[in-house]
């Protein structure tokens, strides 16, 4: 039971890492509309963010699958799920960007151009590591949350570990057992990530103090 439940977790670990990535990529164009300097820019963006995170993920992924079908877009179960969270993630993810962002006093940029640093030097050496610093454990956060949201996948068909408990369930009953070695999966797969989360922002921490 134990190994025909955890099969299911390639297609977890699919999921996430595919929607994260690109979440990641496209929440970084959502951090620069939000902080636009045009209105009408800025406004987009935030009707764009505002909307995603107000309706629930399942929600978007039945719009996916089945809303998109009868446009003439028939996705796979995982195509679905990859487009769906990808879009959640990048709403979520640009407004850590953002938040990093804020975080960033103006003046340390103009510091670093009166010195004459070029635009790659100011985003590798100064920008990156401490928006990188400020944003790496919420970033792993909402990763966490990902994989556990990654689960309604299983209501459209994606052979993950909450399909497959599910027909452990109806097969034998044993319902508790099974939904419990899901349960154990994630706790065994969130923790460390939420420890490595930790560690990673202490040792930033420490490298980008200044004294």
């Amino acid at each position: 039971m134990v190994l025909f439940i955890a099969q299911g977790l390639i297609w977890t670990v699919i999921i996430t890492l595919s929607s994260f990535a690109l979440g990641a990529l496209f929440g970084v164009f959502v951090a620069l509309a939000r902080s636009a300097s045009s209105r009408v820019i800025r406004a987009l963006a935030r009707i764009y963010v505002d909307m995603i995170r107000s309706v629930p993920p399942l929600v978007w992924l039945f719009i996916v699958f089945f809303g998109l079908a009868e446009l003439g877009l028939k996705l796979s179960p995982l195509q679905s799920a990859i487009v769906t969270f990808s879009v959640i993630a990048s709403a979520y993810l640009g407004e850590i960007y953002r938040g990093g962002l804020a975080s960033l006093g103006s003046g340390q940029i103009e510091a670093a151009q009166s010195i004459g640093l070029s635009r790659f030097d100011l985003l590798a050496r100064i920008i990156s590591p401490q928006i990188f610093r400020t944003v790496s454990p919420s970033m792993v956060t909402y990763g966490i949350g990902l994989m556990k949201d990654s689960a309604l996948a299983s209501t459209i068909g994606v052979v993950e570990m909450t399909f497959r408990a599910n027909q452990v369930t109806q097969s034998t009953g044993m319902g508790l057992t099974s939904f419990a070695i899901v349960g154990g999966i994630y706790l065994a797969l969130s923790i460390p990530l939420g420890l490595w989360a930790r560690r990673v922002d202490e040792k930033m921490r420490k490298k980008y103090v200044v004294n």
